[in-house]
Formats: C-alpha cells, sequence, structure tokens
C-alpha cells in the first residue's frame, strides 16, 4: 500500500473545517468522513508527515485523532510500523450490517406523520443511479453511503448521526474487498428507491420492511 494516500493529497481542501481551533475531534471527523468516502482503503498505511501538513495539524493532535479512530475500530496501530486503515473480518461485516438495520428501522418506525424532507435522499437515489449509468460502481457506493446517512438523519438526532457516521465508515471498509462491485452494489439502486418511494408516500411499515429485507 502507498504511504500518502490520494485522500492524504486532497485533505489540504478540508484544513477550514478545523476552524481557528484545531481539535483532534475535528480531525478524526475529518478522516472519518474520508474513510467513509473510500480516500484512504482497508490496509493502508496513514503517513503522519503527509496528512499532518495537508491538514496544518501538530503531530500530537494528528495522533489524539488516530487514537480516537482507533477506538472506534476504524483503524490499527502495528508497532513499529505505524496506523493503518484497519480490514474487517466477516464476523465484523455481519455486526456492522446487523447494527444497520437495527438504528434504520427505528428511526423509520419513529418518524411522524409525513410529508417528510426527502430531498436529500432524492439526492442520493439520483446520483446511485447516474453513477450506475456511467457504470461507475464506486460511485453508487459512495451514493449508498449517502442515502443512508441521509435516512437515518430523518429522526432528527446528533446523537443518532454520531452513531450512524462511524457504522457507514466501518461499512465502506467492507466494500472495498469484494471481489464484485457491480454485483455488490447494483441492489441498491433498486431497494433506496423503493424506500425513497414508500416513505414519499406516507408508508412507514413498507419502508421497514424494504430495509429489513436488505442485507446490503
Amino acid at each position: 500500500m502507498g504511504t500518502t494516500g490520494s485522500g492524504a493529497e486532497g485533505l489540504a481542501d478540508d484544513r477550514p473545517l478545523l476552524g481557528r481551533t484545531s481539535t483532534a475531534e475535528r480531525v478524526a471527523d475529518i478522516l472519518r468522513g474520508r474513510i467513509a468516502e473510500g480516500y484512504f482503503p482497508p490496509g493502508e498505511r496513514l503517513a503522519e508527515d503527509a496528512i499532518g501538513k495537508a491538514l496544518g495539524v501538530s503531530r500530537n493532535t494528528l495522533r489524539e485523532a488516530f487514537r480516537l479512530l482507533t477506538h472506534e475500530r476504524l483503524l490499527v496501530h502495528e508497532l513499529n510500523r505505524g496506523v493503518f486503515v484497519r480490514i474487517l473480518a466477516v464476523e465484523d461485516v455481519e455486526d456492522i450490517y446487523r447494527t444497520r438495520r437495527l438504528v434504520e428501522c427505528a428511526v423509520v418506525q419513529g418518524l411522524g406523520a409525513p410529508p417528510y424532507a426527502l430531498e436529500p435522499l432524492e439526492a442520493a437515489v439520483a446520483g446511485g443511479e447516474r453513477a450506475a449509468r456511467r457504470h461507475d460502481w464506486q460511485g453508487v457506493s459512495t451514493a449508498n453511503i449517502h442515502f443512508h446517512r441521509e435516512l437515518v438523519a430523518l429522526a432528527g438526532s446528533a446523537r443518532t448521526d454520531e452513531l450512524m457516521r462511524g457504522v457507514l465508515a466501518e461499512l465502506r471498509l467492507a466494500f472495498h474487498v469484494v471481489d464484485d462491485p457491480k454485483l455488490l452494489h447494483q441492489p441498491y439502486l433498486i431497494r433506496n428507491r423503493e424506500i425513497l418511494e414508500a416513505l414519499r408516500a406516507g408508508g412507514r411499515i413498507c419502508a421497514v420492511s424494504t430495509v429489513v429485507s436488505a442485507r446490503t
């Protein structure tokens, strides 16, 4: 694996997100988002110098951010080798999907009366369909991550959003190790569209059923 990675090269664009007071939590949030977007694949070493320079943060701040993400199971520290993006085991993937279903079903069941704020979901579905027409399955994967993030955001809960950010970042790690991206991601297009249309029609039970039946 490379020692800098395309994600590190693009991190300078994220520097304004840190504000005037750079904190480890904010750095961790940026890196978590980059992992969720697929910039840092499983097994890649995160180079302190490249990332610290791109974000303009101290080594101590960056190491604390790494520690936070290691606690979240997104990174692993290997003695005398450095920090790497975690490679998931089969049991990890199964647990991630189970957690996602539990959270999403609870969110949909707890929605009030329609109409719901579905514009972000619509944008994610449309983005995935456009990517599929280009045969861009990485783009479909990213659109799917956005869809599930926005689905949970319907709850209007900062705590649930925070929980889901970690779950989706871990899920993205699983996407990198599949042999056939099209076979994995193509079903998202249909299932996400079904969930969207059910919510648009006010059918929370139907939407929950679709979420439950979908493994991916």
